[in-house]
């Protein structure tokens, strides 16, 4: 009896590892929905770690009850190789060769104007003058809460050239700043208020790059959105308040990826337009590794966390919201090295990610 009751609960744990494998291949393949005709299923992308966790919690399970079982987790893991590298990658590391060059983007969030160190200096203009960065593309580089004179004190000594680009004079602005020469900018045309992406071409050594700095459509929560959202994550929140939160968040979720597929759609284009020309991509997408923008935005490109980062590679932290949002990518000409996540400064909501990168062949 004892060995039928056995047989018995293994059959359904077998079963729920399944449901669960069914799930995780679902949600983790979820970036083929476009969001403007499914804005629900092109999001549960976002559940895809809890999936993830679940079936390791089956394959502890299988190890330690019965081993030929844990064949069924590491299936599941096979199957869904595509989306579990798209989010948590892990890549053997290679040197940094001396000619490679530095890319870092980083939403600095109007350079938190706010904090300051005691001795006057601002901490996030602290850290990009540390970080030496030979391209610097930045998002909410907005400068009414520091200074424009306080951030050209500290940049113009690092960069020789700098370029910006606004929707309006009210909005977002991006920014990049190089040791290599700006030629040229435009802006990539897509309906936003306030969001936008830019192309500017570089002359870097006998190579004409163009690099595109995105910061695609917000999601559109509140600092109060947020402030729930991390009390519900918590348990905090009671149950009718949890319930309200959440088709509130599914709300807001589905418009703003409806909004940010158009954008990465308009992206995409530009890259496919200027296919065979060197380019070097990054930005804030504000969407997740598995995502339609990122997707739909990394054909054709290589995605350089993916190719060369290691684990999850958190970039937005603020909220109860833990994910990977900011990316940089390249053309197949340059090889992406130590692509990473930088968590050491904390004064913005987003951490920044650096990658270097050495041109393939000769320049």
């Amino acid at each position: 009896m004892l060995r039928g009751i056995k047989r018995f609960t293994l059959q359904i744990v077998a079963g729920a590892n399944l449901a669960t494998i069914f799930m995780m291949t679902f949600v983790g393949f979820s970036d083929r929905f476009n969001p403007v005709k499914h804005q629900l299923l092109a999001n549960v992308g976002l559940l895809f770690p809890v999936f993830l966790v679940l079936n390791f919690g089956f394959l502890l399970f299988w190890l330690c009850v019965k081993k030929k079982g844990a064949w069924l987790p590491v299936m599941g893991y096979l199957v869904c190789y595509m989306p579990v590298r798209a989010y948590i990658p892990f890549n053997v590391p290679h040197d940094i060769p001396k000619d490679a060059i530095k890319v870092m983007s980083y939403n600095v969030w109007s350079f938190a104007g706010w904090e300051r160190h005691a001795d006057g200096k601002f901490p996030i203009l602290e850290y990009i003058k540390a970080q030496k960065a030979d391209i610097l593309c930045l998002q909410e580089a907005m400068t009414y809460e520091i200074g424009q004179a306080r951030v050209d004190a500290v940049l113009d000594k690092l960069y020789p050239y700098k370029d910006t680009l606004k929707v309006s004079p009210t909005s977002d602005c991006i920014a990049i700043y190089s040791r290599f020469p700006i030629l040229s900018h435009e802006r990539i045309i897509y309906p936003s208020r306030g969001n936008l992406s830019g192309a500017f071409e570089l002359k870097i050594g006998r190579d004409t790059v163009i690099v595109v700095n995105n910061h695609l459509e917000t999601t559109g929560l509140s600092s109060e959105d947020k402030r729930e959202f991390k009390q519900m994550v918590k348990g905090d929140l009671p149950t009718p308040e949890a319930k309200r939160m959440s088709y509130k968040l599914v709300d807001k979720l589905g418009e703003a990826s409806a909004k940010r597929a158009v954008q990465a759609d308009a992206v995409a284009r530009y890259v496919s337009k200027h296919e065979g020309r060197s380019i070097i991509l990054c930005g804030d997408f504000n969407d997740s590794p598995i995502s339609y923008a990122r997707r739909t935005i990394a054909k054709g490109l290589t995605d350089c966390y993916i190719a060369s980062g290691n684990g999850p590679g958190i970039s937005y932290h603020k909220g109860g919201m833990y994910v990977r949002i900011d990316h940089i990518m390249c053309s197949d000409d340059w090889q992406p090295y130590a692509c990473k996540v930088d968590r050491s400064i904390k004064e913005s909501d987003h951490y920044p990610i650096i990658c270097w990168l050495k041109k393939q062949g000769k320049q």
